[in-house]
């Protein structure tokens, strides 16, 4: 990996390992709880090829006393603070050291202001209509029905619903960081007629796509502006999080309004694990300074404990798929047990979900982890968290894959349902509003608050264990990626 500036990777052996940093971090996180799962981290050879089977451990390991989850997290996240580093002017530090200096050239804000008429209502666009009301009520009761979505996502918001009102989040500035995300709330919030602060790279394409946003919506965007910059606003706006970490932490900590911080980046690569532990190190740093309630979406391909109630419907699913069962055997036998396993056993409180895509990578895993970790101290020292497993959804990054898109599209024979963009984060932005206004519930274990509505796409709930459905998917959904 060559030399970077901003947040990076250590240096193991004279080159910046993201392997190494991966594996050590796993590790940490497991030896207070699991010290032979731990071992088993450290002898892993081909952490690229071998990491499913450890992350799927800490899920296992967070299982075994009430505060082991807890004592996981808080392992990892030291680990991950220790190690990942700031290379600044000054030299190489670690990473809480980027906030020491004062800035010296700030960002700047300037204000958008849209010229649309403020929706006062929840809707949620799908299959190329708008639904609200009792059409809403009725697809989110199907949803439930068929295993797409918690029966807790359901009520969550059938009470956004009930409570119009919710959806006026003044006095609040949401902070978008990765505006122009597909996953991301911008779009919802901005109907609503929120106060919004965007972050993204400063790129004038990714800032066109957010300020035409912000030009059709009825809230306001506070947007990061490089002083003395000529141009127009596209040109001038944007902050770099893993090499600008400083000048974006001291401009938001500037915003007026109670902050939520959204973290909706992604990144390709080790990057991604670089921009995740940015958005850490900025929450930690402003939760020092003022009250500040942290957004997460979950990945649906990660491991999950789930409640009893999905591993029943699954066992059900697979008693009954009469279609498949002149399949299964010869399928199972052919692939030497590996295609069309079952979800979980039968009588498991909670079950384990292994939904990973190995060819996501242990980066992609590791930074997404690293929100989950956040999500469980911070929501353990008081703070409001929201976090919701969100949907298998076709974002660009999934469909640039062609294994991904073609596993996308053949999907729903195996009853997963993929979600547009537009539904997925309509849906996901009713959550963040019923969570900043009633909250979620607090429940006696962490995976309890991490399965809270979720909305995994029948990820849970299918026949079968997904890595053992994949490969057909991909087969009889190939013409879909095209």
């Amino acid at each position: 990996m060559s030399e970077a500036h901003g947040v990076v990777f250590p240096q193991v052996d004279g080159r910046r390992s993201t392997s190494a940093t991966g594996r050590s971090v796993v590790a940490d996180a497991l030896r207070g709880v699991d010290p032979i799962g731990a071992a088993a981290v450290e002898r892993e050879t081909n952490w690229r090829r071998g990491y499913v089977e450890h992350f799927g451990r800490l899920v296992v390991a967070e299982l075994t006393s009430e505060d082991a989850a807890g004592r996981i997290a808080a392992d990892g996240l030291t680990s991950l603070a220790a190690r990942l580093q700031w290379s600044g002017p000054d030299g190489v530090r670690p990473i809480d050291h980027a906030f020491d200096s004062p800035v010296q050239d700030p960002l700047g804000t300037e204000v958008v202001t849209g010229s649309g008429e403020r929706v006062a209502s929840l809707s949620i666009p799908y299959r190329g209509a708008r639904l609200a009301g009792d059409g809403l009520r009725r697809q989110l009761a199907a949803w439930v029905a068929a295993g797409v979505i918690e029966p807790s996502a359901q009520e969550a918001v059938c009470r956004v619903l009930d409570h119009p009102q919710w959806l006026d989040l003044s006095g609040r500035t949401v902070v978008v960081l990765g505006a122009a995300a597909e996953m991301g709330p911008l779009r919802s919030l901005l109907r609503w007629g929120a106060d919004v602060a965007a972050v993204d790279l400063p790129r004038p394409a990714v800032w066109q796509r957010v300020l035409d946003e912000a030009g059709h919506g009825a809230g306001r965007v506070h947007v990061p502006v490089t002083l003395g910059k000529s141009g127009n606003l596209a040109d001038r706006a944007g902050g770099d999080l893993i090499q600008d970490l400083p000048r974006v932490a001291a401009w938001v900590a500037g915003l007026p309004g109670d902050l939520v911080l959204g973290n909706y980046v992604y990144a390709d690569g080790a990057t991604n694990v670089r921009v995740a532990m940015a958005v850490d190190a900025l929450g930690e740093h402003l939760a020092r300074q003022r009250e500040t309630a942290l957004a997460f979406l979950a990945t649906p391909t990660d491991v999950f404990a789930v409640p009893g109630a999905a591993v029943e419907a699954s066992v059900e699913s697979y008693a009954r798929r009469r279609t498949s069962k002149l399949l299964r055997v010869p399928l199972r036998t052919l692939s030497g047990g590996r295609l069309l396993r079952r979800n979980y056993l039968p009588g498991a409180d909670p079950g384990i979900n292994d939904a990973i895509v190995p060819q996501q990578g242990p980066n992609y895993l590791l930074a997404k982890r690293l929100q989950r970790w956040r999500a469980t101290t911070a929501r353990a020292a008081g703070q409001t968290v929201s976090f919701h497993v969100a949907p298998p959804t076709r974002t660009r990054s999934v469909v640039k894959n062609r294994a991904l898109a073609a596993a996308y599209g053949g999907a729903h024979r195996f009853g997963i349902e993929v979600f547009e963009p537009g539904t997925a984060n309509s849906l996901m932005a009713a959550l963040l509003v019923h969570d900043l206004n009633h909250g979620a519930p607090a429940h006696p274990m962490p995976w309890q608050d991490e399965a809270y509505a979720a909305v995994h796409g029948g990820l849970w709930r299918a026949a079968y264990a997904p890595r053992s459905a994949l490969g057909l998917a991909a087969l009889l959904g190939i013409g879909s990626a095209r």
